[in-house]
């Protein structure tokens, strides 16, 4: 990115896209990863910035895919769809097969967060067969969880395991330890919503998720790992542990203003404190 300043910031260099929007768009990805959310949000909206200026299509649903994905980590769903969907409206028109499987999966996801599970799943379904049928493999691990987490929230848990435990293989396979983080945690967020809860096989795996976005440095996840950890306690009656881990994440989502989840958090806290 520092390397493409000047008029090398409008060349392609023998690329589809241009370097200096798509190194902007990853990096905000990963600012999103890590709940560097301010650094992130100036870095997407320069490459916005850049892909706007030249006119450029490809670059542009880049730079959509960066900025929508750092608001979905954030829980800024108000701006996520909009950010997404225009993406998504770019690779439709343009035939941008190279992006619009990562920026579908998305805004599916942000759909999830958004309960409107009637776009979610069906477009998170498409997706995901079309990343099967095309061996398209790049993110399909994050692809395949965002499928799950879809199937956990609406009910349907024995549908959720497959694609976890796909993208589990996959993430382990290619390397991939940022998505193999959230998958962990993605099992078990499966295994505590079970009636009654799974809670010996989710706590474990809240514990391997946490350990791994530790080492990482991936902030949102380890907030998402206590709030999981600390429901978990609530539900069996371990007080004092729920406590810890719920105020835990309260402290986390405050700090990187990733306010959509502190509701949630603090209304079990409440419950656990008897107020």
């Amino acid at each position: 990115m520092v390397a493409l300043e000047g008029p090398l910031r409008y060349e392609t260099l023998g690329q589809t896209g241009l370097p200096a929007v798509v190194s902007r768009a990853v990096l905000a990805w990963c600012a999103a990863e890590l709940g560097a959310f301010a650094e992130g949000m100036a870095i997407g909206e320069e490459g916005v910035r850049i892909a706007e200026e030249a006119g450029q299509s490809f670059s542009l649903a880049w730079a959509y895919l960066g900025m929508g994905f750092l608001f979905l980590r954030k829980g800024d769903l108000s701006q996520a769809i909009p950010v997404l969907d225009r993406g998504l409206g770019l690779c439709q028109t343009y035939n941008i097969s190279a992006v619009l499987p990562r920026i579908a999966a998305a805004l599916g996801a942000a759909y999830t967060l958004a309960e409107r599970f009637g776009d979610a799943i069906p477009l998170l379904e498409q997706v995901v067969e079309r990343g099967a049928s095309m061996r398209f493999m790049a993110d399909y691990a994050l692809q395949l969880a965002w499928l799950s987490e879809g199937y956990v929230l609406t009910g349907r848990l024995e549908d959720a395991y497959a694609p976890a435990g796909r993208a589990r293989d996959l993430s382990g396979v290619h390397r991939e330890q940022g998505h193999e983080a959230w998958v962990l945690w993605l099992l078990g967020e499966i295994a505590a919503h079970w009636e009654p809860p799974q809670a010996a096989q989710a706590e474990a795996h809240y514990q391997q998720a946490l350990a791994l976005a530790e080492e990482l440095g991936m902030r949102p996840l380890l907030a998402h790992c206590h709030l999981g950890l600390g429901t978990l306690y609530a539900a069996t009656g371990q007080r004092q542990q729920a406590r810890t881990e719920l105020s835990t994440a309260i402290a986390l989502y405050h700090d990187m203003e990733m306010t959509f989840w502190l509701p949630q958090t603090e209304a079990v806290l409440a419950q656990v404190e008897g107020r």
